[in-house]
């Protein structure tokens, strides 16, 4: 059997009879490796042409799509102290449902009494500019009565100063004609002086002639009397003239100062009115505060401040709330080299936690466990992991996720890309290639290009 004699026991004692050894000759087992080998040779060739799905693989977890639909925290506006709870934790609440209620622990929001006593704080300030208001509105009325009496005034010192200068002018006339009767009554006199020393009159005569120009020069010194009376008149109308046209500046300034002033005093008011007001609106809103309200509808989780008379303060985290009915979605994170593959509308397999798969992930056709998904979302900037964030979404041609996956499940995610033979893709694994940036459709129109 070793061949060590060159007698050969075959040659002597015949093989037919003995199937057993008949299968054990070497000829014969040497055979048989060739066959199974070939036929493992030929079913690795054909396996080389199976077309293979090119994909990437990255590790992720279930969120919501929209912001508002993610896990979020509670937080105080106020500082308070925990008073009362309403609910507990993994309930349920609908939006506006008390969860607790809080109490103050600043000294100035300690009044019972605080939002009456501020509103008549604002009914006394209200007042206080009305009665400014009134105040600036009869300043004004003032002011119009003074132009108009002063108006009147102006035109009654006109009147005068017209009439004292006519009085002037009438008795610049006298006077003039009192000057003249005194010429003539001196020529006369003197006429007659001679006539009594010639012997022609009589000296009766001549003192009646004396009497008269006395009372000639007695109306002439009556008549320059008059006219410079006449002319302190029309003095004192044009004083009186500007005088009104003084006052009426003066009064006129006077009230515009006590009206402006008003005015002052009315904007302050309003201002501390509305100040006031700003200040009611404040406290009205945090007493609101007070009771810590749900935001949406969804499931209490962990409360992070529990005891009753416990303080916090103002933006404080009291517990979180995980919103209902929110529309999942896998946030997975790819690396840079993967970045150019991945476009919005992509296909994506998805291997959730507690839930069991058979996976191929070349093949996904024969994958069982597994869930679609489409990308509808591709971040522009990398995160503090040096990777790109994508967002995907349940495929609604595919399977339904499953009804009890929970926001914070993990997800590893298989993103499907081309169709290639296997032996291709042992290659490009072999030589460290990156997955195919182009489609079948886009390398035959680059090749067509090329032609």
């Amino acid at each position: 059997m070793l061949n060590i004699s060159n007698s050969k026991i075959k040659e002597t004692i015949p093989f037919s009879g003995a199937k057993s050894l008949v299968m054990t000759l070497p000829v014969k087992e040497s055979q048989k490796r060739m066959k199974i080998l070939t036929g493992l040779l030929l079913i690795f060739f054909l396996l080389l042409f199976v077309p293979w799905t090119q994909n990437i693989r990255s590790k992720g977890y279930v969120t919501a799509l929209n912001p508002e639909q993610r896990p979020q925290t509670i937080h105080s506006v106020i500082a308070g102290r925990i008073e009362k709870w309403y609910v507990q934790e993994g309930a349920y609440v609908s939006k506006g449902d008390t969860i607790l209620r809080i109490s103050e622990i600043k000294d100035e929001y300690f009044d019972s009494l605080l939002l009456p006593r501020t509103q008549l704080q604002v009914d006394a300030k209200n007042l206080s500019a009305q009665s400014y208001k009134e105040k600036v509105d009869a300043l004004k009325d003032q002011i119009e009565a003074l132009k108009r009496n002063n108006v009147l005034r102006i035109k009654q010192a006109e009147n005068r100063l017209r009439m004292a200068e006519l009085k002037v002018e009438s008795d610049s006339i006298r006077f003039q004609q009192a000057q003249v009767n005194f010429d003539i009554g001196k020529q006369q006199l003197d006429r007659w002086e001679k006539l009594y020393e010639e012997g022609l009159r009589s000296l009766t005569d001549l003192e009646t002639r004396r009497l008269k120009f006395q009372e000639v020069q007695a109306s002439l010194v009556a008549a320059e009397n008059n006219l410079l009376s006449s002319q302190n008149s029309l003095i004192a109308a044009q004083i009186d003239l500007d005088a009104i046209d003084n006052d009426f500046k003066d009064k006129l300034a006077k009230a515009e100062s006590d009206m402006y002033t008003a005015m002052s005093a009315q904007f302050d008011a309003e201002a501390s009115a509305t100040k006031l007001e700003n200040q009611y609106s404040n406290y009205e809103a945090r007493t609101g505060f007070r009771y810590i309200l749900a935001p949406q509808n969804g499931y209490l989780a962990k409360a992070l401040q529990v005891g009753i008379g416990e303080t916090i303060k103002e933006g404080d985290p009291i517990l979180n709330i995980v919103p209902a009915n929110a529309e999942l979605a896998v946030e997975m994170y790819v690396e840079p080299v993967d970045l150019p593959l991945i476009n919005v509308g992509n296909k994506v397999r998805f291997i959730f936690d507690g839930w069991p798969a058979i996976v191929f992930s070349g093949w996904p056709q024969i994958s069982n466990g597994t869930f679609g998904g489409i990308v509808v979302a591709v971040d522009q900037f990398a995160g503090p992991n040096n990777q790109y964030r994508v967002l995907v979404i349940e495929d609604p041609e595919e399977e339904a996720w499953p009804d009890l996956l929970r926001i914070g499940s993990g997800a590893d995610g298989i993103a499907l890309l081309n169709d290639v033979p296997v032996w291709y893709e042992i290659w490009r694994q072999l030589n460290g290639f990156p997955a195919d940036y182009y489609t079948q459709e886009e390398k035959e129109s680059i090749a067509k290009e090329k032609k």
